[in-house]
C-alpha cells in the first residue's frame, strides 16, 4: 500500500494507526522518498536530512523509554542509511523485513507530486500496489503546511506584510494542487487501486474512515489505540492574520473550482 498524501493531510495518523494492524507492516519511520527522489530533484537537497532527522528520531525514542534497539534493527537501519541509496535494490530492502502474509506500506506525502513520468513509472514497478490519497481543505492545508515550514524555518512574521510576503511561497500551492495532481493519479489506477479520502473523517469518525481502508486493502477489522489522538499538529504560537487567510483563499481558488466540480457534497462537507 502507498500513502501518497496530501501533506499536512492526516497521513502520518494513518501511517500511526495502520502500523497497529496484524496483517500490514511499516519501515520504522514514515516517509520512504524513493519515487520523488527519482523524479523531483529538488526534493533531492534536503532528503538526506531527512533520513538523518528520522534515524535520530528513532534512536532517541528508544533512549527515553530506556530501551536499547534491537542489534538486528541497528543492522537494518546502517544498512538503510550508508552506502548507495534511492536505488530499486534499496528500496526493496527497505521492506525486506516485512514478515510473511502482511502487507508492507510506504506513506510519503511527495508522491502526489510526482509528474506524469513518475506515476508511469510506479505504475509499472509496482503493479498491484493500491493508493490512498486524503484531501484535505486547501486553505486549511496551506496554513497548516505555512505554520510547519515557519517552526522549521525560525521564522516569526511580525507584520501583516510579513504574513502577506509568507502566503507567496510557491511551495504552498504546490503541495495542495488537487486540480494537476489528483487526474495525473486517476487516469492511471481506477478505484480498485486509488482511494481517494477527505480529511474531516479522521477528526469526525475515525473507526469509520479506518474500516473504509481495511475494506480497500482487503484487510480484516483490526482494533486501534489512539483513534483521536493528533500526530504532528501544527505548533502554536502562529495566528494567521484574516486578511493573509482570505489572500490564500483567493489564490487557492482554482482548488475549490476543481474539487467541487469532481467531488460530491459528502466528500466535500467532510475536507475539514
Amino acid at each position: 500500500m502507498i500513502g501518497i498524501g496530501a501533506q499536512k493531510a492526516g497521513t502520518s495518523w494513518l501511517s500511526e494507526m495502520l502500523a497497529q494492524h496484524p496483517k500490514i507492516w511499516t519501515p520504522p519511520f514514515k516517509e520512504v522518498q524513493f519515487f520523488n527522489h527519482r523524479f523531483v530533484p529538488e526534493h533531492r537537497q534536503w532528503l538526506p536530512w531527512h533520513y538523518r532527522r528520522s534515524k535520530e528520531n528513532l534512536i532517541n525514542r528508544h533512549l527515553a523509554r530506556n530501551q536499547p534497539i534491537d542489534p538486528d534493527v541497528g543492522k537494518y537501519l546502517k544498512r538503510i542509511t550508508t552506502g548507495e541509496m534511492f536505488t530499486e535494490k534499496w528500496y526493496r530492502a527497505i521492506f525486506a523485513p516485512a514478515p510473511k502474509g502482511t502487507r508492507p506500506i510506504d506513506i510519503t506525502p511527495e508522491y502526489s507530486t510526482l509528474p506524469d513520468e513518475g506515476v508511469d513509472f510506479m505504475a509499472e514497478f509496482l503493479p498491484n500496489a493500491q493508493f490512498i490519497y486524503i484531501l484535505r481543505h486547501p486553505v486549511d492545508r496551506a496554513v497548516s503546511q505555512l505554520k510547519m515550514n515557519l517552526r522549521r524555518a525560525g521564522r516569526d512574521p511580525a507584520s501583516l506584510s510579513d504574513w502577506m510576503r509568507e502566503i507567496e511561497d510557491p511551495v504552498l500551492m504546490d503541495r495542495g494542487d488537487y486540480a494537476a495532481y489528483l487526474p495525473r493519479w486517476q487516469a492511471r489506477f481506477g478505484p480498485d487501486r486509488l482511494l481517494v479520502l477527505p480529511f474531516g473523517r479522521i477528526a469526525r469518525d475515525p473507526e469509520g474512515l479506518l474500516r473504509r481502508v481495511e475494506a480497500f486493502l482487503g484487510l480484516p477489522p483490526a482494533p486501534y489505540k489512539g483513534l483521536h489522538k493528533k500526530v504532528f499538529a501544527s505548533p502554536d504560537g502562529f495566528a494567521v492574520p484574516p486578511e493573509a487567510r482570505a489572500a490564500l483563499r483567493d489564490k487557492l481558488q482554482p482548488q475549490f473550482d476543481f474539487l467541487e466540480a469532481a467531488m460530491d457534497a459528502d466528500f466535500l462537507a467532510d475536507m475539514r
